[in-house]
């Protein structure tokens, strides 16, 4: 989520690309067709291609977050060393196949809401500035996440499973599981409304986060940190290295915003996986429960530390990636 986040936050935070005009063969303009599929497959690989990076500390993360019994008492290096002791180096990308079938259509969504948001917010209700991306970006990444959360809940399912307790057998028996014994389709949106209200924040913190240091960097420090655009020679865009600070930056401060959340959200989309279930059924129940049993940083904060070991690999590689990807599908 976070990789796809900083990827759209980049894309958002660039000049749009330059389309040459027809000239007689159509060949050029022929670039034009299909552009939001050509930028869905940009963003779904870059977001595939972080996730996966970082899959073993995303793993670490549901496992520490949702105290299993197995490793409630390790830190974080430490159940990355027991993990593979116990279920071999494989255990460390559970539930990795789940994300990535999620990963694509929440690019897709989240992209494609996105810029129709920001239209939509400029033209029609006249905000523009930094307000508007704020706007835009918590308003897209609610609704990717609505779309995409019962893929989400069956990669938790999955990923807090230790080998030899497994109550799925993989990803169609845990829809099925899940849609037979925790009540239908409902059972899919446990935890979505803690979901939301932790994704509103982090994706409008880091579109604002992300677009405030560009626009600051490139106007007081332009030489140092701005390079040409390649499809715009006069206009300034952040050199490689500093897109990869400025999201970097943005992701840690909006994770460390709406954490809380998260860890509510994991806990609720355990649901009956966990014990202490029957005191986990509403979001304001979870967090009591998780405060009054762990308190603040051993409880609400639990795993935040991975959570910014997490993001700088991440981001590098979504950034990079998605770099890459705009010049394979000619997005500049």
């Amino acid at each position: 989520m976070a990789a796809l986040v900083a990827a759209a936050a980049l894309a958002a935070a660039e000049p749009a690309p330059a389309v040459p005009q027809a000239a007689g063969s159509g060949g050029p303009t022929s670039r034009r067709d299909f552009y939001w599929l050509r930028s869905f497959l940009a963003g779904g690989i870059a977001g595939c291609c972080a996730k996966t990076t970082v899959a073993p500390l995303d793993r670490v993360k549901v496992l520490l977050q949702a105290h299993n019994r197995h490793y409630k008492h390790l830190g974080v290096l430490s159940t990355l060393r027991a993990v593979p002791q116990k279920e071999g180096y494989l255990g460390l990308y559970k539930g990795n196949g789940a994300m990535m079938i999620r990963i694509f259509p929440y690019g897709a969504i989240q992209f494609m809401a996105f810029e129709h948001y920001k239209t939509f917010i400029t033209t029609k209700l006249g905000v523009s500035g930094h307000v508007h991306r704020l706007m835009a970006g918590s308003m897209a990444g609610m609704t990717a996440v609505i779309c995409t959360y019962p893929l989400d809940v069956v990669r938790v399912r999955l990923a807090f499973q230790v080998k030899g307790e497994h109550t799925y057998s993989g990803i169609i028996h845990a829809f099925k599981t899940i849609y037979a014994k925790e009540g239908g389709f409902l059972g899919f949106y446990r935890g979505l409304m803690p979901t939301i209200l932790g994704m509103a924040p982090y994706a409008g913190v880091s579109f604002f986060t992300f677009g405030t240091l560009k626009s600051v960097g490139l106007s007081y420090a332009p030489a140092l940190l701005g390079r040409p655009s390649s499809d715009n020679p006069n206009v300034l865009v952040l050199k490689t290295h500093i897109n990869l600070l400025c999201g970097g930056v943005a992701g840690a401060i909006a994770q460390t915003i709406s954490y809380p959340f998260d860890v509510t959200r994991r806990r609720m989309q355990l649901g009956a996986v966990l014990p202490e279930f029957e005191k986990c059924l509403t979001m304001r129940e979870t967090m009591k429960y998780v405060y009054g049993q762990h308190g603040i940083r051993r409880g609400l904060y639990r795993g935040l530390s991975l959570n910014y070991i997490r993001c700088i690999p991440s981001q590098a590689v979504a950034f990079t990636t998605y770099e890459l990807m705009k010049q394979f599908f000619h997005l500049n």
